[in-house]
């Protein structure tokens, strides 16, 4: 079939992504799903910073490319062998899924799954397969998924079935931003009530973060980030106090928190911003990094810290999530007004505007932008 896609086809674009029309969006083949593999129509997509990535080089991935890898729509065909979808059924993309058979799926942590590294890093769907093309040329998918487009072939284990009555346009939120956000204080710190807790970048996934340390019931939560915007709206989602990330930060945390915080949580994917969110933390306390910096990056440690202070540096990959677990648990805290995932939606557009959508991104003038499609 044919269908409209924003296809990446050069990367190392840095800057004036609409200028430099980074993304072209055109007519792209989609083959049937093959076995395990399922068509969705894709009905909204949010805009990352992990597309960005890809876009500028800073996360090099195979080109040509289907971007886009937060998203939800509906199944319109199943392959053979997928028994427990059927067209119509609302579902929710996930970008990093699992096999259920290598080693840390089955350590119950499907985002580390082998298999999908393996094949998501040559732009394959965990099938092995690649169903998008160009006058007979092979177009890469993006993480197994390719939001940017009318419709998407995924891998089964891509998906996750979602409540019917949750907006696609907010669903879609949930399949990255949640996930990371809130999971890595959810799965990753489990972070204790009461607790002190700092969140320094507030993109999609930090604003997440707020919204879960404010759903686990902690008792102080810093918002730090550059952009007085954003730390106004981390005060509308749970934020107790906002502190603009300057040459004083650390001083200026600490002395509000009377010494750092218990947890503090970089979201950044900045090595400037996982150093302030060490500093910041306190003596016995946890530092969980869920940003994506370069490659390259390289930070500094006090490695006597970690033992004198009995500090914990931890990563945190798309929030240490099941999402066939934790999804649910997700969408039931949102109906009940503890996840308000609406408050970060910044921009809805089409897919047209996909490159305005990454200079915004860019410059910091929005938060989380979805693409809706028709």
């Amino acid at each position: 079939m044919k269908i409209t896609a924003a296809v990446l086809e050069r990367d190392g674009i840095k800057e004036n992504f609409a200028e430099a029309r980074a993304l072209s969006v055109r007519e792209v083949d989609l083959a049937p799903p093959g076995p395990g593999e399922v068509l969705i129509r894709i009905a909204a997509a949010g805009v990352c910073h992990s597309d960005l990535s890809v876009i500028n080089g800073t996360r090099p991935r195979p080109v040509p490319m289907v971007l886009g890898h937060e998203a939800s729509g509906f199944v319109e065909e199943v392959g053979a062998g997928v028994n427990d979808l059927a067209p119509g059924d609302h579902v929710v993309c996930i970008f990093a899924p699992g096999c259920g058979h290598c080693t840390p799926c089955a350590e119950g942590r499907p985002a580390l799954c082998e298999a999908a590294a393996k094949h998501h890093a040559v732009g394959e769907l965990m099938t092995g397969s690649r169903r998008l093309s160009i006058d007979g040329r092979p177009v890469n998918h993006h993480v197994g998924v390719s939001a940017f487009a009318t419709h998407a072939v995924v891998a089964r284990p891509s998906l996750v079935k979602a409540d019917a009555d949750i907006a696609p346009h907010l669903s879609a939120l949930f399949s990255c931003a949640m996930l990371t956000g809130a999971g890595a204080v959810f799965n990753t710190a489990h972070i204790k009530p009461g607790s002190k807790v700092a969140v320094v970048g507030l993109g999609g996934v930090g604003l997440a973060a707020i919204l879960g340390a404010a759903a686990a019931g902690a008792g102080q939560i810093v918002a730090v980030d550059p952009f007085q915007n954003k730390l106004d709206t981390a005060l509308t989602m749970g934020a107790t106090h906002a502190i603009k990330a300057d040459g004083d930060t650390v001083e200026a945390v600490r002395d509000l928190t009377g010494g750092g915080v218990d947890y503090a949580f970089e979201l950044a994917g900045s090595v400037r911003a996982l150093e302030t969110a060490f500093e910041i933390t306190r003596r016995g306390g946890t530092t969980v990094t869920a940003g994506l910096p370069s490659p390259t990056d390289r930070m500094p440690l006090n490695a006597l810290k970690l033992t004198a202070e009995e500090r914990s540096l931890k990563g945190s990959f798309i929030g240490s999530c099941v999402p066939q677990r934790d999804l649910p648990r997700m969408f039931a805290l949102h109906k009940r007004g503890l996840l308000p995932v609406e408050k970060m939606l910044s921009h809805r557009l089409k897919l047209g505007d996909i490159n305005l959508a990454m200079d915004r991104l860019d410059n910091g003038t929005a938060i989380r932008q979805i693409v809706e499609f028709d």
